[in-house]
């Protein structure tokens, strides 16, 4: 059977990817935040993950406020790294497991979740950016993705609990599928930040610890608040926090953290944080 056996918090800003792929690793402004990422590297490899799913939100990229949906699942064999203007990066294609997706989705249908579905379309950095300090990439990934693309640009937003939910939807989902893959869910975006308006580079510490502690201990304070609360407290863009909670909710009520990672350097508070399901 499919097993969860960790949760992968993380920051997906663009600007991760671009010093990746210009090799900052070692540059003093960079090395803090790629540093960080080497623990979690090193337990994916250790622990043979064979699937990320990736709860992330489409940055104008695949979707547009025309057609926004939701929440979408990608169902397909692979999926390209989007060109978001600074040109093709030098990543292979993600890889997807149809049979394993079709599962999801069909359970998550079955679990009265009305979902997008969609196929063969770009994935942004929103799951691109931080995939490669996460997997090796050459001369092609470890495992395959489950993309999930979760509406947190476009007003009415689902809210923090629906999020949550969806989360213990998608565990329900994983460990009813009959095939031994060993599956860590990811929740990208945040913390922190908001990049337009008055309130251009907001950031706020305090609250992104809180937000950590609370995430680990009690997330059900989290699913209480609001999408007003969120933005007040971290920023207009901090309402990708929500995605957090899909991941949270995928892990159920027995973890333990073993890394995190918080480096506040740009407009963005950049973290990373790691957790093992406990039997």
């Amino acid at each position: 059977m499919a097993i969860i056996i960790g949760g992968i918090g993380t920051s997906h800003v663009p600007t991760i990817g671009v010093a990746y792929d210009k090799g900052k690793q070692q540059d003093p402004a960079w090395a803090p935040l790629f540093k960080g990422y080497e623990p979690v590297a090193a337990w994916l490899a250790a622990h043979r993950a064979d699937v990320l799913v990736f709860f992330y939100n489409d940055h104008c990229t695949t979707f547009f406020f025309d057609l926004y949906p939701t929440f979408a699942l990608g169902v397909g064999a692979t999926f390209p790294v989007a060109d978001e203007g600074a040109g093709l990066r030098p990543l292979p294609p993600l890889r997807g497991d149809v049979e394993f997706q079709a599962h999801i989705a069909e359970s998550l249908v079955n679990d009265e979740f009305d979902l997008t579905i969609f196929q063969e379309k770009p994935i942004d950095h929103g799951c691109a950016a931080p995939l490669p300090l996460l997997w090796p990439h050459v001369p092609d990934w470890p495992g395959s993705i489950v993309p999930i693309a979760i509406n947190v640009l476009q007003y009415p937003l689902p809210t923090g609990r629906r999020c949550y939910r969806l989360g213990q939807a998608v565990r329900r989902a994983i460990e009813s599928y009959p095939v031994d893959l060993r599956v860590v869910v990811v929740g990208t975006g945040g913390l922190s930040h908001q990049i337009h308006g008055e309130r251009t580079g907001f950031n706020n510490t305090e609250w992104d610890l809180k937000f950590l502690e609370l995430l680990e201990n009690d997330p059900e304070q989290l699913m209480n608040m609001t999408h007003a609360d969120y933005v007040r407290l971290g920023g207009a863009e901090s309402v990708e926090q929500i995605m957090w909670l899909s991941m949270r909710g995928a892990l159920g009520d027995r973890i333990r953290k073993l890394h995190q990672n918080y480096y506040l350097a740009t407009t963005t508070a950049m973290t990373v944080v790691l957790y093992e399901t406990q039997t």
